[in-house]
């Protein structure tokens, strides 16, 4: 596989090293004179000196073969959206991979079609929501290309679902229940033993329909 990293800061360059230490060919881009000299040694051929923004720069990486995925991970999130653009839209990269610094920008990312994308705020965010969830449910990932995202909802005492099993449900439409976690082993949903408080329900729901997840497996808000 060859890959193409923008952006030589300690994520970029993190990626490339694990990248070429699993075999894959790489081409790591960085514009900053003092960054590119630390990693001169060690990536040696594999780094470029420039702007990725640049469409010179990238033609020196190898875009043009092209690569099979474009990696945008430097600290500018205007960067990033122009140099998965390029990738996508002139030479034809089918998997671009960037790098949200601010989430106040995943809009425009969004809005690009510039996707999957990772953002370590929402990352630690969504750490803190699983090991301390406050109303009951966690979002596990979310699939904003296909407009879907993974859940979790933890089942306790007063959930209106306990004792009644899967099948008899009445899941809303936009939501599908995939397995049930108990006592670290998952259950497919077909399985038919009853909800019990400790239970997580898996489910994947689309744009809109958590509300109704809510009122079928949590207790009401006060």
């Amino acid at each position: 596989m060859f890959v193409i990293v923008a952006g030589g800061g300690k994520v970029g360059a993190n990626v490339a090293r694990s990248l070429i230490g699993h075999g894959h060919e790489v081409a790591l881009i960085e514009q900053r004179p003092f960054r590119f000299v630390r990693l001169e040694d060690e990536f040696e051929h594999r780094l470029i000196r420039g702007d990725a923004t640049e469409l010179y720069v990238l033609e020196r990486a190898g875009i043009e073969r092209p690569p099979d995925v474009v990696v945008a991970v430097t600290g500018d999130d205007e960067d990033n959206i122009v140099i998965g653009q390029v990738a996508r839209e002139r030479y034809g990269v089918e998997k671009v991979i960037a790098r949200v610094n601010n989430p106040k920008n995943q809009e425009h990312f969004d809005f690009l079609g510039i996707s999957p994308t990772v953002s370590a705020v929402w990352s630690v965010l969504a750490m803190i929501e699983h090991e301390v969830p406050e109303h009951g449910l966690v979002h596990l990932l979310e699939l904003r290309k296909e407009d879907l995202e993974i859940v979790e909802v933890q089942v306790d005492e007063s959930s209106p679902c306990v004792g009644k099993r899967v099948s008899e449900l009445k899941v809303p439409e936009g939501a599908t229940v995939i397995a049930v976690m108990r006592e670290g082993r998952a259950e497919g949903p077909e399985n038919e033993n009853v909800l019990a408080p400790g239970d997580q329900v898996l489910a994947v729901l689309r744009s809109g329909k958590e509300e109704d997840l809510r009122k079928l497996l949590l207790k009401p808000a006060k």
